[in-house]
């Protein structure tokens, strides 16, 4: 899907890590919350508070999850991220586009 229909959209950004990731926070018609964004060429780790999914709109990365094992993410491909958990991920290249769900 290349449109998210029917959201709210947060006007100012949230600033990440000295600009390597970009995103705006969106809610959709049914409350539920999402961001999207974009990943310079970087190395970068997150916290979770809640469950997360990044879906992957443009570019690649590499993640892996609470230490686990690296992985590969591309294009029309996703992965999970449990609630108060953390995960790190590896941009090279082109910037990685995203939108990451939350709950």
């Amino acid at each position: 899907m290349a449109y998210l229909d029917n959201v709210s959209v947060a006007k100012k950004a949230n600033v990440y890590f000295d600009g390597k990731c970009i995103s705006h926070t969106v809610v959709c018609a049914d409350g539920a919350k999402k961001s999207v964004g974009v990943i310079l060429p970087s190395r970068l780790a997150f916290n979770t508070a809640s469950a997360e999914v990044m879906e992957t709109v443009a570019g690649a990365c590499r993640y892996r999850i609470a230490g686990g094992e690296w992985k590969s993410c591309g294009v029309g491909e996703s992965f999970s991220v449990p609630a108060n958990s953390s995960f790190e991920i590896e941009v090279s290249g082109e910037p990685y586009h995203y939108v990451c769900h939350f709950g």
